[in-house]
Order: structure tokens, then sequence, then C-alpha cells
């Protein structure tokens, strides 16, 4: 297992990490997973085993359930609290109440008090806004957050699922106000969904904010095991909602290229796609769940797989966004100037 920086911070984390998403009854949501605290136990452990260091979940999760599973699961494995790094989000809605939800300093101040509670923990290593708030200033949130980090309850902060103005804009908040500063994305990345590459990814290189991957099998659909033009199987979350949401013929094509890859090197299509995933500058930690323990080894494996370079331009070339302006337009008129930074000395 390797360790990559999260993002201009001096914390490593497992380039897996570790998804608790199928923890705990998930109800209306069967299909993602509904395990049990035995069955969870067994799937941190090996996942610790292996080397992985970052484990994430979200209050919204089960209604809290992920966060009590994930915590027992974690104090279970009798090791040093600084042996792993628990990930949390909060935003989603937890009550009836006009106030259940979002990111209003009230609510966070609320929410982080009880993902303690729920894990058991007295710090939480990196807390996430799980979506953008409409309702709610940045700034407000911003504060609530520092204000945490500054009382000890939470190390680092992140967002998750915002747009590239959007994170640009709470740096800027952050800097100017000399307060706690976003430390990374956690967003939506896959081979068939490359949607992040046109603003966001070259935003997180250029600020230095770190990228955790979630459904990076494109909600198993790049497991390659539904057949083009077949209805998804039983047993997937795809069959009871088509989430998220890609161009499928492309992502056929693409499976149609990682086939023969895979088979040369005996993995499977889904190690390939997640490896493709390790291979990109941008990704710091590809977060991988599982509901079943063949599942969890099929996923560790992908970080043994290297793939040649001659494979990752195919599979970018059946993959790669089509061009949009200013993307095309960059290509066509920056790219001297790019070429020749890169043979200067910097």
């Amino acid at each position: 297992m390797k360790y990559n920086r999260l993002g201009n911070t001096g914390l490593f984390v497992s380039e897996l990490g570790f998804g608790a998403m199928t923890f705990g009854e998930n109800k209306g949501f069967q299909a993602l997973g509904s395990l049990a605290q035995h069955e969870a136990n067994t799937l941190v452990a090996r996942a610790f085993e292996a080397g992985v260091n970052l484990f994430d979940t979200a209050d919204r999760y089960a209604l809290g359930e992920s966060e009590r599973f994930l915590g027992e699961a974690l104090r279970n494995l009798q090791v040093p609290r600084e042996s792993y790094l628990i990930a949390t989000k909060a935003f989603g809605t937890m009550g009836e109440g006009p106030n259940d939800g979002g990111v209003s300093r009230g609510h966070l101040l609320d929410a982080a008090k009880n993902s303690l509670t729920r894990l058991g923990v007295d710090h939480i290593d990196l807390y996430q806004i799980h979506g953008f708030d409409p309702a709610t200033p940045i700034e407000e949130s911003l504060r609530a957050l520092d204000d945490l980090v500054r009382q000890g309850y939470v190390r680092y902060i992140g967002v998750s699922n915002w747009a590239a103005w959007q994170i640009a804009r709470g740096i800027g908040i952050s800097e100017r106000l000399g307060i706690e500063r976003i430390t990374s994305l956690q967003a939506y990345y896959s081979v068939a969904g490359r949607d992040i590459e046109r603003e966001i990814a070259p935003l997180l290189e250029s600020e230095g904010i770190g990228l955790l991957v979630w459904s990076p099998l494109a909600g198993g659909f790049l497991s390659g095991k539904q057949p083009r033009g077949a209805a998804a199987p039983d047993d997937s979350r795809r069959s009871v909602h088509a989430f998220p949401p890609f161009d499928e013929k492309r992502a056929y094509d693409a499976i149609d290229v990682m086939r023969p890859i895979a088979e040369a090197k005996q993995a499977s299509i889904a190690q390939i796609a997640l490896a493709w995933l390790l291979h990109q500058r941008v990704v710091t930690s590809v977060l991988i769940g599982a509901k079943r323990m063949d599942q969890l080894e099929e996923n560790l494996g992908a970080a043994n797989v290297t793939l040649a370079q001659d494979e990752l331009i195919a599979i970018d070339g059946v993959s790669k966004l089509v061009a949009e302006y200013p993307g095309w337009m960059f290509e066509f008129w920056s790219q001297r100037r790019a070429d020749q930074l890169a043979q200067s000395k910097r």
C-alpha cells in the first residue's frame, strides 16, 4: 500500500481508503448494503491489515448507524488511535426540523458533536461538508469548521460535491479571514465519469487540494459484469437506482478496452478501472466499499496492478471527455507556452 500526502498538509493517507456507506440499515437503499456490526468488524480488520489507514463515513449514512458501526469496528482492532484516520461528513438531513440539515453554524456544531459520540472518539481527523448549501454563506460554514479545529475536535477540513468556483471561493475566504483552509475534496471520478477533469481537477492541482474519489467503479458498473444491452444484475445497486449517471455507451466502450488488459494481467476489469484512477496525478485516495469479503479483496488487489503507458493511453483514448470551450482553446492557444514551461528548469 502506498501513502500519499493529503493536499498541502503533512498528513499521509493510504492510496486506497475504506468507505463505510454499506454499514447499517440503509432503508430504501438496501442495494447499497445493510451490513451488521460483525460484518463491519471483519471488513474493517481486513482493510487495516492490508495497509488502509483512511476510513470514511458520513452522519447521513444509515442515519448514524454507519458511524457507530465504524467506530466500534476500529476500536475492536485494539491499535493506537493514531494508527488510523477517521473521515466523516455533515450536510444531509438528520431529522424533521428546519435546521436538521445543511451546513449552518448551528447544524455543523451539533452534527460534529453527534458524530464524535457515535464514533466514540475525541476527534475527527477529516471533517467534510457533504454538499453545497445554497442557504448558508460559505463564511459561516468555514468559521464553524475553524472553531472545531481550534477546539481540537477536528484536525483537517474538507468538502464534497462542490463545484470549482465554490472551492475557489472557499479558499479565498479562508485566506482573507486567516482561518482553516480546505484540505481536500471528495468527488465522483471514474473511467466512466471524468467530468471533474474540466474545471475541478486543474483547480485542485493549482491550489494543492487532495482528491478523495467516491464511487470509483461507477456504482459497480465498471466491474464489467453487466453485458451490453442487458439489465443491471438484481444484486447490483444500479438495479434499484442508476447512480451515478454517465454515458453507458462510452462506459461499455471503455470496458471493451480494459477487458483484454485485465486478461493479460490476470486481473479483473474492476481492478484495472481502480488502477487507472491510482495512476492519475490528481488522485490522493480512492475510496473502496464492499458488501462482501471477496469484493474487498478484489478492490484491495488494485493496489498491486501497474498499467503501462500504452495501456493508459488506450483507456484514456476511449474514455476522455469531448473537448469543450475553453479547454480546446487552451490546447490551441496556450500549449506552446505550457511545453516551454515543461522543458525549462522552472
